[in-house]
């Protein structure tokens, strides 16, 4: 159990430092005040725009002299951002439901589980959300865009079920009920932060 809280929270730092790298770009300046500083205005990110224990989110940006690539770079972006999220996850689930459901070859298990979530994350990415756009244009001529999507939480685990129904092998074992419990509980990490 402790093994499980550690990979756990190795796997929440992860995913956080990926949602905070994403948001370095994101700031406009506005005047100096008395003391010389700056403050930075962030489009698209902030409490509202992060996963949470309903939805998986991504923020993130896209730079060009031209204002459809710039939108185009930050849609590409906030995706691979928020596939990478949905697939640490299911990773942490993959893993547990093979433990759980004591695969004689748990790898093998794993394997086959992380293969199918990588197919459901490229199907599902492409229902995911705009919760929030901006488009800004700096001196220099160039359009930066802002962006941030989502994707259901509830959609991404009735997909997996799905697809594990397909995989004779492992429908055999699939207990339907851990996997709920395990899914809930890695997204309810994400309420506490």
């Amino acid at each position: 159990m402790k093994t499980k809280f550690t990979y756990l929270a190795s796997i929440a730092i992860i995913c956080g430092m990926s949602f905070a790298g994403c948001k370095g770009n994101k700031e406009t300046a506005s005047t100096p005040d008395s003391r010389g500083e700056v403050r930075i205005v962030e489009y698209c990110s902030g409490p509202d725009f992060l996963t949470n224990g309903e939805f998986f989110r991504a923020s993130a940006t896209g730079t060009s002299p031209q204002r459809e690539i710039a939108k185009k770079i930050a849609r590409q972006n906030a995706e691979a951002t928020l596939a990478r999220a949905v697939e640490a996850t299911i990773e942490i689930v993959a893993e547990n439901q093979a433990t759980q459901l004591g695969f004689n070859n748990t790898e093998e298990a794993t394997s086959k589980f992380n293969e199918l979530s990588r197919t459901i994350v490229n199907k599902q990415l492409t229902g995911a959300i705009t919760i929030c756009q901006e488009l800004t244009m700096t001196e220099g001529k160039k359009y930066i865009a802002y962006l941030a999507i989502e994707l259901s939480g509830q959609n991404i685990a009735d997909a997996y079920v799905e697809g594990l129904k397909q995989e004779e092998r492992i429908r055999a074992e699939y207990n339907y009920d851990q996997f709920k419990d395990t899914f809930e509980e890695v997204m309810s990490n994400y309420k506490d932060r």
